[in-house]
């Protein structure tokens, strides 16, 4: 699928970049270029350390930022499938830089998508996230607009061979910035903080976020926001894996931070699908009907209301798995 194929992947040194990368390379080694395209010089030269023999003759690191999007236009000559997962995630930092989020997660989306038609790029796969939908905060805002905005490029394609789909998940298990690195953190000093004993969310590995990337290269249409059907967790479980001993502390709820992590709304549900392993969320107003859709993907409309969050989930882990999969993915050694 990936061989002979020239890659780009913004926002490349983060954690899915980097997963991502790796994946490929073990995959697919005939793979003809991978462009990692990021700001931060320092990460691209950490990631290339740690890449070490599985380094591959064919990647390339590019300093760029998708606000640019000269830079963008020169990073995309000769690429053919292009990963969009840079953004400006962290909540709280949105809300107090609202504009700079949009710049990014907005403005850099619209620039990621106009270079690839330029460019004559064939796949786009661009990473949401569960805040879109039904967004209560700034970062979940835009990555809507985000996801519009790629959604909507199909109609825009002309007679290009290009095809652009989301794929939108919650959290990544260990990935930077989340839960569980801050609750090992602070588990030495023997209180963990939680912010709501009842919230829940969904959980996903790295390993599960590229290959649902690399299904949608594949298999996607055009205009699908694809969701993984994916277990959830309780919060104070999670807290109990890595901390048993720890006391839970209650601190609140955080300023645009829900309860249960929501992938996908009753009000999506006239244009959602079940195609097994994933949802997708399909366009109104696509090239393709719904109907066209389920059979040729052996899929299957939802009910009529249905949504998809964490607290409603028929899946949950438990204490001594979420343990065991902190142990074998993060290797924080909570085996007990």
């Amino acid at each position: 699928m990936l061989n002979h194929q020239s890659i780009l992947i913004t926002g490349g040194t983060g954690s899915f970049g980097k997963a991502f990368v790796h994946t490929v390379i073990a995959r697919y080694p005939q793979v003809k270029r991978i462009v990692i395209f990021s700001r931060d010089e320092l990460k691209q030269y950490e990631m290339e350390q740690s890449l070490g023999k599985r380094q591959h003759p064919g990647i390339r690191y590019f300093i760029g930022d998708v606000r640019d999007p000269a830079r963008l236009k020169r990073a995309m000559e000769g690429i053919d499938i292009v990963v969009h997962a840079a953004a400006l995630k962290q909540v709280p930092a949105a809300e107090y830089n609202p504009f700079e989020c949009i710049k990014t997660n907005v403005l850099g989306a619209q620039n990621v998508i106009e270079a690839c038609l330029d460019a004559g790029v064939k796949r786009v796969v661009a990473l949401s996230t569960d805040k879109a939908a039904a967004p209560i905060n700034l970062y979940g805002a835009t990555k809507l607009c985000s996801d519009k905005l790629f959604v909507a490029a199909n109609n825009i394609k002309g007679s290009r061979e290009l095809r652009l789909s989301v794929v939108r998940y919650g959290n990544v298990m260990g990935s930077r910035g989340s839960v569980i690195p801050f609750f090992a953190e602070r588990r030495a000093s023997g209180v963990l903080p939680i912010t709501d004993p009842g919230m829940t969310r969904f959980n996903i590995s790295l390993q599960e976020g590229v290959q649902m990337v690399l299904w949608s290269i594949e298999h996607a249409w055009g205009g699908e926001i694809l969701v993984p059907k994916i277990p959830s967790y309780r919060i104070t479980d999670l807290a109990s894996a890595v901390a048993p001993e720890a006391e839970q502390r209650v601190v609140g709820i955080r300023p645009g931070e829900k309860i249960h992590e929501e992938m996908i709304t009753a009000s999506d549900s006239p244009n959602t699908v079940d195609l097994g392993a994933y949802y997708a969320i399909l366009p109104s107003g696509a090239e393709y009907s719904v109907d066209d859709y389920c059979k040729r993907n052996n899929a299957k409309r939802v009910a009529l209301g249905f949504s998809y969050d964490s607290g409603s989930n028929d899946a949950f882990l438990s204490v001594p798995q979420l343990r065991e999969m902190i142990s074998e993915q993060i290797g924080s050694g909570l085996r007990h």
